[in-house]
């Protein structure tokens, strides 16, 4: 298959701002999700060792690989499998963070450096077997297997990364959601100023839209003396899936290719 038939059989949506609206409100569920389950109704916070973290880890895996399964199988781009996918990766990415972090006691710094260094093996095997790791090969089961691979990987790494920031450096969740907000914003600003590889700038923006909707779901859902808001997990996941559906509903949702003018 040649690169314009990948590229017209492309099963990821266009890159646009809307994209990427939806994905931190998707990131954002994906937190105060997998805690409503992990934390509100099994437990794992007040008890880190009762398997709280890997159950939840358990029961959001299935549904992940139940829900890249149907993405797989898909013969064209769907937003609502695509998008139940990108949140079924985010909920299982908070889970399986808090369990490495704090189930198996890695911390922070040690969970953040092994799903790094996954990541980065995700994408080096990926970008040799096809030559490229732009999201416009997505069209083939192979391809897709890397893709959603890597964003596993990638939510799992930005849940750790934005416990960290907040937690272990003391900036709080607010704080550290403006700090992964300014750092998108020098990407942003590096897409739109300069010639940096694109394909290299949409997985650095895709990695720390995680961290962004991990701090902002911290903050809505974490208690007061944790500088959070104290909101209920279950009512603030109702509202964000609330937006997501409406916007998936009313923003163009069509199977693009990813803005290139440098691939790699």
């Amino acid at each position: 298959m040649n690169d314009a038939a990948k590229i017209a059989m492309s099963k990821v949506p266009e890159v646009t701002l809307g994209f990427w609206i939806v994905k931190i409100l998707a990131t954002t569920l994906g937190e105060t999700g997998g805690d409503a389950v992990t934390m509100s109704m099994l437990h794992a916070d007040k008890h880190a060792h009762n398997g709280g973290y890997l159950i939840g880890t358990a029961i959001f895996l299935v549904i992940f690989v139940a829900a890249v399964a149907a993405q797989i199988v898909a013969t064209k781009f769907n937003p609502w499998i695509y998008w139940f996918a990108i949140v079924a990766s985010t909920t299982v990415g908070t889970t399986m963070a808090d369990f490495a972090d704090r189930s198996l006691g890695i911390g922070y710094a040690g969970g953040a450096s092994i799903l790094l260094t996954l990541l980065l093996v995700s994408l080096a095997v990926w970008r040799w077997s096809e030559g490229t790791v732009s999201v416009n090969t997505v069209a083939t089961p192979r391809v897709e297997a890397f893709y959603w691979t890597t964003i596993l990987f990638s939510q799992t790494l930005g849940t750790a990364l934005g416990d960290w920031m907040a937690d272990t450096n003391g900036l709080g969740f607010g704080d550290g959601a403006l700090v992964f907000a300014g750092v998108i914003a020098l990407v942003a600003a590096l897409y739109f100023f300069t010639n940096v590889s694109r394909v290299a700038l949409f997985w650095i923006a895709f990695i720390l839209t995680r961290p962004l909707g991990a701090t902002v779901g911290d903050l809505l859902d974490k208690p007061h003396s944790l500088g959070g808001l104290a909101l209920s997990r279950t009512y603030a996941s109702a509202v964000l899936i609330v937006s997501i559906l409406a916007l998936v509903v009313f923003l163009p949702q069509r199977a693009g290719q990813h803005p290139s003018r440098t691939q790699d």
